[in-house]
């Protein structure tokens, strides 16, 4: 018999096919399938990384980017455990889900504070209103409003370049509530795209850009971008901590959220992980540069999970205004 540095051939291949013919011995590891909107993505990623470290690898969580609409097609075909989603489950995903029976429980993990940027060399607006926003991404605006003085006749008399999010994101939805007054409503002449970094390269490498996404992306890029404090009928307001807290940052300030199959959580790792989420998050919600929910609020989304309380608070499609404490009531009586 042939033998290679002492290892008898005939051996290993008795003991491989062994081991390949007895499906109680070799087991692939358990996955915990996650996707949907990039301005949750990095708490999801964060809490992932923390998780797999202290599971030792023994766990795979995958957190992908398709955006909020593009991950509740996935969840509601079965296709992930857990879908990472910027805004409440709408209508029509509600009945997606139900058609093919994935049930779920919704548990908002963070407020975030869409945040209005500029390039730093923008020297002309500090302050922008919701009117001035509205003129600026209404649908009417396409081929119309493309320079600064057309929307205010005290800035300059030079071109507007847009950046987005694209028509699968949940930031989309709600900055088109929020400003314009319907969902999906919107110019099309401008950059889109579901990765909110490639939106921040683009506000800063044009001194003419102006966008909007996330705090996180805004915060981690400061030296790149520069916020604009939004005047919603009450005076300017800067994104901060204190305004988000207080609920003075208005109409841009949101909860987020993650959902999760509540048939998925019985497989091995995904309760595991989501309750690892909702003792770490909070922390690690701060590390990311969102802003925490009360820690009744984590607690209030495990014992749903427990329970199997599945379903949403909300009426199918984005709310503008919703505090954080009117928030916590509404996920308590659920």
């Amino acid at each position: 018999m042939l033998k290679l540095r002492g290892i008898d051939l005939m051996a290993v291949v008795i003991v491989l096919g062994a081991l390949l013919g007895a499906g109680s011995v070799v087991h692939a590891e358990p996955v915990v399938k996650i996707d949907g909107s990039s301005t949750v993505y990095p708490i999801t990623e964060a809490v992932a990384e923390d998780f797999q470290i202290a599971r030792n690898g023994a766990i795979k969580v995958t957190v992908g980017i398709s955006g909020t609409g593009g991950g509740f097609k996935k969840f509601c075909r079965g296709e992930i455990d857990i879908a990472n989603a910027s805004r409440p489950i709408l209508k029509k995903e509600m009945d997606d889900c139900k058609a093919v029976g994935v049930q779920y429980v919704e548990m908002p993990v963070a407020y975030d504070a869409l945040t209005v940027v500029v390039n730093p060399k923008n020297d002309w607006v500090k302050v922008i209103t919701v009117a001035e926003l509205k003129k600026i991404w209404e649908p009417d605006a396409q081929g119309k409003i493309t320079k600064w003085n057309q929307v205010n006749p005290g800035w300059p008399d030079d071109p507007i370049s847009l950046y987005g999010p694209g028509a699968d994101s949940g930031t989309f939805d709600y900055f088109t509530e929020a400003i314009v007054g319907k969902a999906k409503s919107s110019r099309g002449d401008f950059t889109a795209s579901e990765d909110d970094n490639v939106l921040v390269q683009g506000v800063a490498s044009n001194k003419n850009g102006l966008g909007f996404f996330g705090f996180a992306y805004y915060f981690e890029n400061q030296k790149k971008i520069k916020a604009l404090a939004v005047d919603g009928g009450k005076g300017s307001i800067i994104p901060s901590i204190k305004t988000v807290e207080d609920g003075s940052y208005q109409p841009l300030s949101r909860p987020i959220f993650i959902y999760v199959n509540v048939k998925a959580a019985e497989k091995p790792g995904v309760k595991e992980f989501v309750e690892f989420y909702m003792k770490k998050g909070p922390a690690l919600v701060r590390e990311v540069k969102y802003f925490p929910l009360p820690a009744q609020a984590y607690t209030t989304n495990l014992e749903h999970l427990n329970k199997k309380r599945v379903g949403t608070v909300f009426n199918g499609q984005p709310e503008v205004g919703l505090k954080i404490d009117e928030l916590l009531k509404r996920e308590a009586s659920l």
